[in-house]
């Protein structure tokens, strides 16, 4: 396909929502079309089914495991450990396993549905670090999220690159939580040929790699890129193309992201506790208009912005709308700097498209950033909403992610002339 010349920030601001926008376009969908949300290779594949008292098996399972079912309208949904826009999970995780006992060398898909990992290539001298960290041969796991596109373009049209991106941040919180509960290191990575790597993991236009994670041992050894083609296997009971949605992904993969030092997150939660937190974990509907502590509230965004354990970033900057914190005065706030006073309450509701929640939380955050990689800042983003999700469960508050907001009045309240990508709401 044709190269875009767009930049992300054009994606973006092309993706935006307005009064008037939503109005016109209201976007209702027919739910019984809603395409299948879990892929599934052929039965013929080899599998390991996942054994939870086996500390690998439960190191790769608590990544993506279903963790609660619920019946609406006549339909059973499964919610898992990520949270997902409009719970339709477009993410999905590959493992690259090498030199770990009781596994094959090879490249699993981690079938969420049925608590396995299907063996879809096995490695000779060949594996994904040609792709993600050149001259490099790790002996451990290499994790790749990837989007199946069209289970979020369903609904949320050209928007869903968004949706996308943030959901693999969540993916890329969950690996991470799973890793820190099982107490591994890990190192994401943002920059690297995700194109040639989409094209020989056979994904043709219908599924993209979106980042990597890696943990394990690092040896100077380059192994060199996949030997063999790997057979497609559509994620979707059937799909239909975007090609603003192909574009997008394309024009972005090339965009490098700013460089930092790697410096690994310093956590001190108790991890039984913590381990509770991870399965319990839900998106809230209703807040109750109640405050919360100003120490509690303080300790969580503290632990979000610990250090995120990559050399490619970009930087988010968390706006606070304080509504209910006892001992604050309510107001736009940037960390511990108070912009402007007021009850701002019925204006985070009117923002967030009139939804209730970002009304009746105790505190509303806007993540906004000035990026170099729109996929880079979007999944960051979504990384500290998983953790905001975790840490706020944690300490007792409950938390709600909001990808719907009227983008420029945004912007114009905030003050600020850098993007916002991720909007979420805690309280009670």
């Amino acid at each position: 396909m044709p190269q875009s010349k767009l930049s992300g920030q054009a994606y973006h601001q092309a993706t935006k929502h307005s009064y008037l926008s939503v109005q016109m376009n209201p976007n209702y969908v027919d739910g019984s079309t809603q395409p299948r949300a879990f892929k599934v290779y052929p039965k013929f594949y080899r599998r390991v089914k996942l054994n939870c008292n086996n500390p690998t098996h439960a190191f790769i399972r608590l990544t993506s495991a279903i963790t609660f079912e619920k019946f609406y309208k006549g339909e059973t949904y499964q919610l898992r450990v990520n949270p997902s826009a409009g719970a339709l999970y477009p993410t999905e995780v590959y493992v690259q396993i090498r030199g770990v006992e009781g596994f094959l060398d090879g490249i699993y898909h981690l079938e969420v549905e049925n608590d396995c990992l299907t063996l879809i290539y096995e490695l000779i001298d060949d594996g994904l670090e040609n792709y993600v960290i050149p001259n490099k041969r790790i002996n451990g796991f290499i994790f790749l999220v990837s989007c199946v596109y069209y289970r979020s373009s369903w609904k949320y049209q050209d928007r869903s690159i968004r949706y996308c991106l943030l959901d693999s941040g969540h993916h890329l919180g969950a690996i991470a939580a799973s890793a820190y509960l099982h107490e591994k290191n890990i190192q994401l990575i943002f920059d690297f040929d995700k194109l040639s790597l989409n094209a020989d993991l056979g994904f043709e236009n219908k599924e993209f790699i979106s980042s990597c994670m890696i943990s394990g041992e690092a040896q100077e050894k380059p192994v060199r890129r996949l030997r063999l083609p790997i057979p497609f296997v559509c994620g979707t009971d059937y799909f239909q193309a975007n090609q603003f949605l192909e574009d997008a992904y394309q024009a972005t993969s090339l965009q490098p992201s700013h460089q930092q030092q790697l410096e690994h997150p310093q956590f001190n939660f108790d991890r039984e506790r913590f381990s509770e937190n991870v399965w319990n974990r839900r998106s809230i509907r209703r807040f109750l208009k109640k405050s919360i502590s100003q120490e509690i509230y303080w300790q969580i965004l503290q632990d979000v912005q610990q250090p995120i354990p990559t050399k490619n970033i970009e930087e988010i900057e968390i706006y606070s709308v304080v509504h209910r914190v006892e001992g604050m005065l309510p107001g736009l706030y940037n960390g511990r700097k108070l912009i402007k006073a007021g009850d701002f309450t019925e204006k985070s509701g009117y923002l967030c498209i009139n939804q209730a929640l970002a009304r009746d939380g105790a505190v509303t955050l806007f993540f906004v950033s000035d990026y170099l990689s729109y996929q880079t800042a979007m999944q960051i983003a979504g990384l500290i909403g998983q953790r905001v999700y975790l840490f706020s469960h944690y300490w007792g508050i409950d938390c709600s992610g909001i990808g719907a907001f009227y983008d420029d009045e945004a912007q114009e309240f905030l003050g600020t002339n850098k993007d916002v990508l991720y909007v979420m709401t805690i309280g009670k």
